[in-house]
C-alpha cells in the first residue's frame, strides 16, 4: 500500500484514539502526545524525533502567542468572580430580564452569559458561577433541570467567544497575531450571525418548552458536582451592579476604542477591579494565586492541541488532506470553513482547532487573495461550531458539574450551539463573499 495512504489511514485512527479516550474521561495532556505516537508509526516517522520536534515546536510556537492572554484572562476572571462582580451582575440582569415564566428563565440565563463571558469570565468558571442562581429558578417553576443545558450553552458559546465583533475572547484575538485583522474583523458578518443565533435558539427553547409540557416533565433535584450547588454569596455583600460593570467596560474599550494590545488591556480591567472591588474579597492573596492557577489546564490543553496538529502536518497524509481542502469546488472561503470545523471538531477544541489551521493553512488561503478581515471572521466563527462534539472538555465538564448526561442533555447542545452555528454559517458565508469579495 502507498506510504501516504497510510500515513492518512493513520491519521484517521489518532482521531478516532483521541475520541475513542476523551469520551472516557482521559485528558487531552495524555491523549495529545499518544496521538502523536500513532500518527508517526503509520507515517513511517521517528517518534521521538517527531514529539521533539513537530509536537514540541506547535506546542511551545501556541504558548509563546498566548499564554500571557491566558494568564491575565483568568486573572481577571477570578478578580470578577471572587469580588462578587460576576454575581452583582446576574442578579441585577434577572430583574431586567425577568424570571417569570420558564421562557424567560432559560433567556435571562443565556443572558447573564453572555455578559460574563464577554466580561472576560472563562467558559469554564461561569458553570460554577451560573447554577446556584438557575437551580432554585427551576425548581421554583418546576421546569425539567435538563433544560438548563440549552440556556447555558446559548450564553456560553459561539455569540461571545466567536461572532461578536470586539470580544476579548482568546479565540477572537488568535488570528490578530497571524495576520492584518482585529478583533472588531467583518463586524456586519458578526452581527448577521448573532441575529440568526438569537432567532434560532429563542424558537428552540419555545419548542421544547413546548415538548416538556407535552411529557409532563417536572423538576428533579440533580446530583452536582464541583460544589457548585453551595451559593458562596448567600450571605456576603455584592458590589453595585453598575459599579460591576466598570472592569468589564474599561477592558473593552481599551481594546476596541483606545486599540490597547489584549494583554495590557486585560491588565487594565484587573487593575480597575481590584481598585473598585478592593474591600470585597475575602482572601485577595488567593484569588490571585487561584487565577494564576486558572491558566493552567486551558493554555497546557489547547498547546497540546496545536503540537498534536502540528506533528499531523508534518505526515505524508496530511498534504494529502490539504490539497483536497485548498482545491474544493467554490469559493475558497468555504474550504476554510470546513477546514477550521474540521479540526476544531477533530480536537474537540474551537482554539486547538483555530490554532492548527492558523499556524499551517491560514498564510496559503491569504495568498490565495482572500481579504484579512473575512478570514478572521470565518474561521473563527467556525472553530466555535464543531468543536462542541461530545468529547469537548467544555461539554463534558459542564454536564459533569450540572449533574447531566450526554444522554439526557447532549441534544440541546447540539441545537442550541453546533445546529445553530451552521445554520448562521450557511448566511455568514454567502453574505462576507458578497461584502469581500474573493
Amino acid at each position: 500500500m502507498d506510504a501516504t495512504i497510510v500515513s492518512l489511514i493513520g491519521i484517521f485512527i489518532s482521531l478516532a484514539f483521541i475520541i475513542f479516550l476523551a469520551l472516557r474521561g482521559v485528558g487531552i495532556i495524555v491523549i495529545a502526545p499518544l496521538a502523536v505516537v500513532v500518527v508517526s508509526v503509520f507515517s513511517g516517522m521517528d517518534v521521538l524525533g517527531t514529539l521533539s520536534g513537530p509536537y514540541m515546536k506547535g506546542f511551545v510556537s501556541y504558548a509563546g502567542k498566548f499564554y500571557l492572554i491566558f494568564l491575565t484572562a483568568a486573572m481577571f476572571g477570578k478578580f470578577m468572580e471572587d469580588s462578587g462582580a460576576a454575581r452583582s451582575i446576574a442578579e441585577g440582569l434577572l430583574k431586567v430580564v425577568g424570571r417569570g415564566s420558564p421562557f424567560k428563565v432559560m433567556v435571562s440565563i443565556s443572558v447573564i452569559c453572555w455578559i460574563l463571558t464577554l466580561g472576560g469570565v472563562s467558559l469554564f468558571v461561569v458553570v460554577f458561577a451560573i447554577v446556584p442562581i438557575a437551580r432554585p429558578l427551576f425548581k421554583e417553576l418546576n421546569m425539567p433541570w435538563h433544560l438548563f443545558m440549552a440556556a447555558f450553552m446559548f450564553g456560553n458559546g459561539a455569540i461571545t467567544m466567536s461572532m461578536m465583533p470586539g470580544t476579548p475572547s482568546v479565540l477572537n484575538i488568535m488570528p490578530t497575531k497571524y495576520m492584518a485583522s482585529t478583533p472588531m474583523a467583518a463586524p456586519v458578518l458578526g452581527l448577521a450571525g448573532i441575529a440568526v443565533s438569537i432567532a434560532w435558539c429563542l424558537w428552540y427553547f419555545k419548542r421544547e418548552l413546548k415538548k416538556s409540557r407535552d411529557r409532563d416533565e417536572v423538576y428533579e433535584e440533580p446530583t452536582l458536582m464541583g460544589g457548585s450547588g453551595v451559593d458562596q454569596y448567600a450571605d456576603r455583600a455584592l458590589p453595585n451592579v453598575w459599579i460591576s460593570l466598570l472592569p468589564p467596560v474599561c477592558l473593552i474599550a481599551a481594546l476596541n476604542v483606545a486599540k490597547v494590545d489584549i494583554v495590557w488591556s486585560l491588565i487594565t480591567g484587573c487593575v480597575v477591579a481590584v481598585i473598585v472591588f478592593w474591600s470585597y474579597y475575602p482572601n485577595k492573596l488567593e484569588t490571585i494565586n487561584k487565577g494564576a492557577l486558572n491558566t493552567v489546564v486551558p493554555v497546557i490543553n489547547t498547546c497540546a492541541d496545536v503540537g498534536y496538529g502540528m506533528a499531523v502536518a508534518a505526515s505524508a497524509g496530511f498534504a494529502v488532506v490539504s490539497d483536497i481542502l485548498l482545491n474544493l469546488p467554490g469559493n475558497p472561503i468555504v474550504s476554510l470553513a470546513v477546514a477550521v470545523n474540521l479540526m476544531a471538531g477533530i480536537t474537540g477544541s474551537a482554539s486547538g482547532g483555530l490554532g492548527i489551521v492558523l499556524e499551517t493553512l491560514a498564510p496559503k488561503y491569504l495568498a490565495l487573495g482572500l481579504n484579512p478581515e473575512l478570514v478572521h471572521r470565518i474561521a473563527v466563527i467556525s472553530a466555535g461550531t464543531f468543536d462542541a462534539l461530545p468529547h469537548n472538555g467544555v461539554v463534558i465538564t459542564s454536564l459533569a458539574v450540572c449533574g447531566l448526561t450526554h444522554k439526557n442533555a447532549y441534544r440541546h447542545i447540539w441545537f442550541v450551539h453546533v445546529l445553530c452555528s451552521v445554520v448562521a454559517l450557511l448566511v455568514i458565508i454567502p453574505l462576507g463573499i458578497v461584502l469581500y469579495g474573493k
